[in-house]
């Protein structure tokens, strides 16, 4: 065959130097190319990370078997000799930066597990890489320069199983400055100054909301294809809102990035919250701020005995899934029921009266109601089925305010129902009732105790003890670094100041993690947790609108009235589509239900990704939890290059 000259620029020579020169014939293997340029730079190094990146094709010629011909390379060809492994600079969900070093010829979604085994984070499926969002620069900042904690040390290969040292990875027990980024990345942060806070970009609509999800990164290609460059600063972040198995014992990292993800989100006012939630957030940061840094990080005082815990646990819960269809039986004959007077109100019927009183009768998973009691033996006025509904909370204790705000899925789109409860116990059985029957649930289901149960603690630290003035006089706390901006303008700290150490008097016995765990529950809790906003076309609207992606529901949300049209529910969805030409996403639902829309503030590819990724969330098992179906990802996420 005929031999003719390729060059390939080796970077290791230095930017400058020309491109290395090597005779080749069509028929030679990628390994042997390599092999000759390694001979000809005459440079004694260990080259096993280096490999060929394509410019013009922007592809890796990963595979050392194939040969130039087979993947088309001519002598016009632009070959680059580079590492994979390359530094990163990564912004944490903290808000502090790692530099360490990523994959490049990968696909995302594996860059994404080797950084997670380098920080310890369990379940890296759940997280994503984003580019990160400008901040509002001032001059004055210019001198500012951020800490950037240095892990590009790591040796890759003590990443690929990382053995426990001390209860960290053995690559942050090397030395003392290792330690403190182990400290930096599983301790909550300090509450950050107000100025910081204010300094951020904030959203001031759901339209706002939106375009942080064009900035996701495509998960099936590399980053060198998506014109990341060394060195480039990224955000990593939790994109989906379906935390698998959090264990304390294990997930100390996890647990505090997740804390401190959900923290900004408050702080910046990217999820919603009622004034007296705000409070209690601010409370339990102020807790949380204050024990880690008194409470000494032991991990556990007898880990003997937390196995235990643990192997009896999930030997309970394996009991629980082997019992049989005859005690279900007797349970859903022996089901709880929920028979009271509540008062009702739907805000859509053009009536002045309020709220009108009527017998209610919980059933399965709906809800009927009659004039009286005495009636509720006839034909209820209503009957509502509850699955698929969006339930939310509108409480005010102190007010003694207790509502359900119920959405009810309808042909035309939401109807809006209202159910007013006379007391804090009523209140939390109903609430708890009406959770569990929009996943499907009914009474006889073995967690609505333990749903009431934790509604009722949630009241509990809602309450406020005005007989307690014990820690009103803590000048330490800066109350405006634990509320968002949105408070700074409504109150004074010295007026905010009590509020919180009212709120505070009700966690302050909680330790560091029951802490955390309480303010991610309150967070999970929230009507909007875990919606990511992409605006829209809907097929055949001539408006833009919102598309909110939650973990087990997609929400149609009407811009002009800023509020739900409709809910569609990811265990109805038959099958979707993309059309990549159109750039249009097809969904069928049961019913004969088809929507149809293209995507404005992001690409089909992210919200296809979301959807797949949501469905892939919901196939994880106790069984492989250790495992990822990498493959499976892919086929529910990847593009038409994926399959």
């Amino acid at each position: 065959m005929a031999v003719w000259d390729l060059s390939v620029t080796v970077e290791d020579l230095g930017l400058d130097a020309p491109p290395v020169t090597i005779s080749v014939t069509s028929d030679l293997h990628i390994g042997g190319v390599i092999l000759k340029l390694v001979e000809k730079t005459q440079i004694k190094r260990d080259w096993s990370d280096h490999a060929l990146w394509w410019d013009q094709k922007q592809i890796w010629l990963l595979r050392t078997a194939w040969t130039l011909e087979k993947y088309g390379i001519h002598a016009d060809a632009r070959l680059v000799f580079i590492p994979q492994h390359k530094p990163l600079r990564l912004g944490l969900p903290n808000g502090t930066t790692v530099r360490l070093k990523a994959c490049f010829s990968n696909p995302v979604f594996q860059t994404v597990m080797g950084i997670c085994r380098i920080l310890n984070i369990r379940h890296p499926e759940e997280l994503s890489l984003l580019r990160p969002v400008e901040e509002k620069k001032k001059k004055k900042d210019k001198d500012l320069m951020e800490e950037i904690y240095d892990l590009t040390e790591v040796p890759l290969s003590s990443v690929s199983q990382p053995c426990i040292y001390n209860g960290m990875p053995a690559h942050f027990a090397d030395s003392d400055k290792m330690e403190a980024i182990y400290k930096m990345l599983s301790l909550a942060q300090p509450p950050p100054a107000p100025e910081v806070i204010a300094k951020q970009y904030r959203p001031a609509s759901v339209v706002d909301k939106a375009h942080i999800n064009g900035r996701w990164l495509d998960s099936s290609r590399c980053l060198m294809q998506q014109g990341i460059q060394e060195n480039d600063r990224l955000w990593l972040r939790f994109k989906y809102y379906s935390f698998y198995e959090l264990d304390p014992k294990y997930d100390m990292v996890r647990l505090t990035q997740i804390y401190e993800q959900a923290r900004w989100a408050i702080l910046l006012e990217d999820i919603d919250c009622t004034e007296e939630e705000m409070m209690l957030f601010g409370a339990l940061q102020y807790h949380i701020s204050k024990v880690s840094q008194s409470e000494p990080q032991s991990l556990s005082a007898s880990a003997a005995m937390d196995d235990l815990d643990s192997a009896l646990q999930s030997l309970e819960v394996k009991m629980e899934g082997e019992s049989s269809s005859a005690t279900e039986l007797l349970e859903h004959m022996t089901a709880p029921e929920l028979n009271e007077y509540l008062k009702l109100f739907r805000p859509k019927r053009l009536t002045l009266k309020g709220y009108k009183q009527y017998w209610f009768k919980f059933q399965d998973t709906s809800i009927s109601y009659f004039k009286s009691k005495e009636e509720s033996i006839g034909e209820p006025i209503q009957q509502i089925n509850l699955k698929g509904c969006e339930v939310a909370p509108d409480v005010n204790v102190a007010a003694q305010k207790f509502l359900i705000r119920l959405l009810i899925p309808a042909p035309e789109g939401m109807n809006e129902v209202y159910l007013r409860c006379e007391k804090e116990q009523q209140y939390a059985q109903w609430m708890a009732a009406c959770r569990l029957a929009s996943k499907g649930k009914s009474l006889a289901d073995s967690s609505f105790q333990s749903e009431v149960q934790s509604i009722r603690s949630f009241l509990k630290m809602q309450k406020t003890n005005s007989g307690s003035n014990a820690a009103a006089n803590d000048e330490s706390i800066n109350t405006h670094s634990l509320v968002s901006p949105r408070y700074h303008k409504k109150y004074k700290p010295k007026q905010l100041t009590p509020r919180i150490l009212d709120a505070y008097q009700n966690v302050a016995q909680l330790s560091m993690t029951d802490a955390l765990m309480r303010f991610l529950q309150i967070w999970q809790a929230l009507p909007d947790f875990g919606l990511s906003y992409v605006v829209v076309r809907f097929k055949g609207s001539r408006k833009d609108e919102v598309l909110g992606i939650a973990p087990n529901r997609l929400i149609r949300i009407d811009l002009g009235v800023g509020d739900v049209v409709k809910t569609w529910r990811y265990n109805n969805m038959k099958q979707w589509n993309v059309n990549w030409d159109i750039r249009q996403v097809a969904i069928e639902f049961e019913g004969n239900v088809n929507i149809a829309f293209s995507c404005v503030t992001a690409d089909c590819k992210i919200v296809h990704e979301f959807i797949g990724g949501y469905i892939f969330m919901s196939t994880r098992s106790r069984e492989k939890s250790d495992t990822i179906n990498e493959e499976l990802f892919h086929k529910l996420t990847g593009g038409h290059e994926a399959l």
